[in-house]
Order: structure tokens, then C-alpha cells, then sequence
């Protein structure tokens, strides 16, 4: 079955909240109209149209629209070879949806990034915690609003980040020279990488 077959099976079973489905360079994409309902439209995504694979999760700033974000789901059916984008909006006061960590267990990182980036949290996720900024950073840095060059802030003490005890050592290959075989660690007598470094 085709992927806009089982789009419009979805929609079928969600009118009310599910858009017409629509295709762009042959993905077939439907929006979600109350991001409250992400749980019963992904769960019968998965247990009856056999949508078993997340295979992202994705949020996007849309900055000065209204809603400003839009959370994409990317799920495929492995049986089916089909592929099916879920959108839905959420309004920036909110900032908040379910997690289907439930439904997939593979949610469980893309949504912890997410909130560690445009910081829309998911109600009901096992650990929402940050996974690429530290804990206590008072900032979102995927958010349009985010200067480029960052924002100071005080870096909490901790480990330090000392050379690895091998930098520049004897794995590492020489620049230059014609042939890559002669830049080989390999390639050098034993004890010369050390010199070197």
C-alpha cells in the first residue's frame, strides 16, 4: 500500500483533526490540527496502519508566525515501504505537547532535544532533561531569536578538557608528500611518530 493510501486511511479516522494529505516531490505530509491529539493519531499510525518505525522527530522556529513551532514526526512503514510526514503546530505560550515515548520508544532522545533547543517540552516524557546543553543553561539556541555568535554565559565548574595523552602522536598521518602511503603512521619507523610530536 502506497503512503498516500495510508495517509488518507489516517485522516478517514481522524477528520476532525487531520488535514487533506499533501504531497511535495513525492512525500506525502498531514498536518495535525490539536497537537493534544499526537498520542491517538500516532498510536493508530502504528497498531493499525503499521507505521513501526519513528524515524525522527524535528522541530521548527517559525519565528514570527502563530503558531511558532511546528513539530514534524517522520514514521515509516517497514511492511509497507511507506513513508508518512505528521506535522502539527504549537502556539508559543503553550510550548508544551504529549510525548509518544509510549508509542515509540525511539522518541525518547529526539523529544529530549527538542526541548533542549526551542524548548517546547513534552508532557508525560521519562527524563525531559537536557542532552546537549547543560543542565541549568537558560537558553534555547535553535530559537530564530538566538544571536549567532551566542549569548555569554557562566560555564558551570567541572571536569576540564586536558590533551589526550596521544595528541599529535603516532596515529596521527603527516601532511603533504605525493603518495598518502608515505603519510601512513605505518609507514614511519618505530619511534619517529614520538619525534615528531
Amino acid at each position: 500500500m502506497k503512503a498516500k493510501d495510508l495517509a488518507r486511511q489516517l485522516q478517514g479516522r481522524f477528520p476532525r483533526q487531520l488535514g487533506e494529505p499533501a504531497e511535495f516531490r513525492g512525500e506525502i505530509s498531514v498536518e495535525l490540527s490539536d497537537p493534544e491529539q499526537v498520542i491517538e493519531v500516532c498510536r493508530f499510525a502504528k497498531e493499525s496502519l503499521g507505521f513501526d518505525f519513528l524515524l525522527d522527530i524535528t522541530g521548527v522556529d517559525l519565528c514570527r508566525e502563530t503558531p511558532r513551532w511546528l513539530i514534524v514526526y517522520e514514521l515509516y512503514s517497514l511492511a509497507a515501504r511507506a513513508h508518512l510526514r505528521l506535522k502539527t503546530r504549537v502556539p508559543e505560550e503553550k510550548s508544551e505537547l504529549p510525548s509518544v515515548t509510549n508509542v515509540w520508544r525511539a522518541a525518547d532522545w529526539h523529544e529530549r532535544e527538542i526541548w533542549d533547543m526551542l524548548g517546547v517540552r513534552f508532557r508525560g516524557h521519562p527524563d525531559l532533561r537536557r542532552i546537549l546543553m547543560w543542565e541549568g543553561y537558560p537558553y534555547h539556541p535553535l530559537r530564530k531569536d538566538f544571536p549567532l555568535a551566542g549569548r555569554a554565559v557562566e560555564i558551570p565548574e567541572g571536569p576540564s578538557a586536558e590533551p589526550a595523552p596521544q595528541e599529535g602522536g603516532p596515529f596521527v598521518s603527516r601532511p603533504g608528500g605525493p603518495r598518502a602511503a608515505d603519510r601512513e603512521p605505518r609507514a614511519r619507523p618505530v619511534g619517529e611518530a614520538e619525534e615528531e610530536a
